[in-house]
């Protein structure tokens, strides 16, 4: 046979359909798996979904010599050890000027790490980021290389056909930088999917356990939102959800799912990074404590025997105005979800030198990927205006419309909190907004604490230095007198 253009390794269901989508594409591709099953399984996959250039091999040997020189070799394997072995695997059959790309969601450090252990093995090295799920995998996803340009350049063509392409924007893939700011940058994209997911959730909760929606209604509210502002994968689907009913039973599926949200790591990462980097994302981090809560499902149940009570006001709702002022406020919450992550890969690039373009990657993450908005074309035009805004709330644009949707957005927690409905991620977005703008805080008195208890000094609004004050003795001597 011809040698293929590419190679992937590691066909779990992400693996399979990035390897077709490839192959549709009319790049023939080689693949490889540890369990062979899996390699027959793509094969087969490919003949039925249209006699795809898909070649299966049993062994890394003879998968790393069907592809053509310079060889390119995409892993899609989990993250950590699985991914140095697979390293081991292939760089044992490849040659100086070969190329590895980890398209997995792995730590940037350990794709650093690899980079520069590939690099003194004559070997090229990328961490890609992938978003888009099993869908985008197969049809269309956006793509977060970072590492070696000259190992992207090897691939761009393929990449430029394989990612998902939006009308008037392109595909939805471009070089990220250096080093891991591939999967740096998919860890925040992540991170700020986590925060999108809550304040959807609450959305849905405020209107189901205040506004008394039927998933009916939920259902048309939600396909209502995704055709303004709103539009969205995340609304979309969330339409869809609450309009399938239970095969297993009577009623809503979504009404059965437990109460249990599950997690892989990336939310927590970037919740990290946020805090090593001194960024605030009280948003995101909302959403990672709201998982954390919700794996309590036992503490809550007890807890829920304890604490027993009708905790709603009474007092009549207009359903109409409700859901006007809920579509309001997540607008508004959304805004600083993304405004959060924009400015932890702000911080991170600047203190690594990577030199990210923001608007760039705004426009990436408009198709493809699970993040995909309206809005992040406007997040795009925003950073265009000014490449080094201080923060997406100050854009002027974005600024109007916070102010427009404030009333609302205060509306809609006041009322949660009043019926004692959680809304952790609303009230943190309202509270990061109500920080922000506000030209002083109460800061001085915690450093004043800190000052009176660990001699920490403090800085003057009426003149320049740094200062040290004896409030023991100042506050002792006072109580004499």
């Amino acid at each position: 046979m011809a040698l293929t253009r590419i190679g992937l390794a590691g066909l779990a269901v992400m693996g399979q359909n990035l390897a077709l989508n490839i192959a549709e594409k009319g790049f023939p591709i080689s693949v490889y798996n540890r369990t062979t099953s899996k390699v027959d399984e793509t094969v087969q996959r490919a003949k039925v979904e249209g006699n795809l250039p898909v070649f299966g091999f049993h062994d890394p040997a003879s998968f790393v010599s069907s592809i053509q020189k310079p060889r390119v070799v995409i892993m899609l394997v989990k993250a950590g050890a699985p991914v140095d072995q697979t390293i081991a695997t292939l760089a044992a059959h490849l040659e100086q000027g070969d190329c590895i790309i980890d398209g997995g969601n792995e730590w940037y450090e350990n794709t650093e790490r690899r980079e520069k252990a590939m690099e003194e093995r004559g070997l090229l090295y990328l961490g890609m980021g992938v978003s888009g799920g099993e869908e985008g995998a197969r049809n269309g996803p956006s793509l977060m290389p970072g590492g070696s340009f000259e190992a992207y350049k090897y691939i761009e063509d393929i990449l430029l056909k394989v990612a998902a392409q939006v009308p008037d924007s392109g595909p939805c893939v471009t070089y990220i930088g250096k080093g891991g700011s591939g999967n740096f940058v998919k860890m925040v994209h992540n991170g700020i999917e986590y925060g999108d997911m809550q304040l959807i959730s609450e959305a849905y909760d405020v209107l189901k356990s205040v506004g008394k929606l039927t998933n009916s209604e939920l259902q048309q509210v939600f396909s209502e939102w995704n055709k303004g502002e709103l539009l969205s994968f995340l609304i979309e689907i969330t339409a869809d959800i609450f309009g399938i009913k239970d095969e297993q039973g009577e009623g809503y599926l979504v009404d059965k799912v437990l109460d249990k949200t599950g997690m892989k790591g990336t939310g927590k990462w970037t919740v990290q990074q946020a805090a090593e980097l001194s960024v605030a994302a009280p948003t995101i981090e909302a959403s990672l404590d709201s998982r954390f809560l919700s794996g309590l499902k036992d503490e809550r149940v007890e807890a829920s025997k304890i604490f027993q009570g009708d905790y709603s006001t009474g007092l009549p709702v207009d359903k109409a105005q409700l859901i006007e002022d809920v579509r309001q406020a997540l607008y508004a919450s959304k805004i600083c979800s993304y405004a959060q992550g924009m400015n932890i890969i702000k911080a991170k690039s600047s203190e690594k030198g990577w030199g990210l373009n923001l608007g760039e990657l705004a426009r990436i993450w408009k198709g493809g990927c699970i993040i995909r908005a309206i809005f992040l074309d406007r997040i795009k035009k925003a950073y265009d205006r000014n490449p080094d805004l201080a923060n997406l709330l100050v854009d002027p644009e974005f600024a109007q419309e916070i102010m427009d949707r404030q009333a609302a957005w205060r509306r809609v927690v006041c009322l949660a909190i009043n019926n004692g409905v959680s809304t952790p991620g609303m009230s943190a977005s309202l509270a990061y907004f109500d920080s922000y703008r506000r030209d002083r805080l109460p800061a001085n008195l915690v450093q004043a604490q800190r000052d009176y208890f660990g001699a920490h000094t403090y800085e003057r609004v009426d003149m320049p230095g740094s200062f040290h004050t004896e409030w023991f003795k100042i506050a002792r001597s006072n109580s004499k007198m």
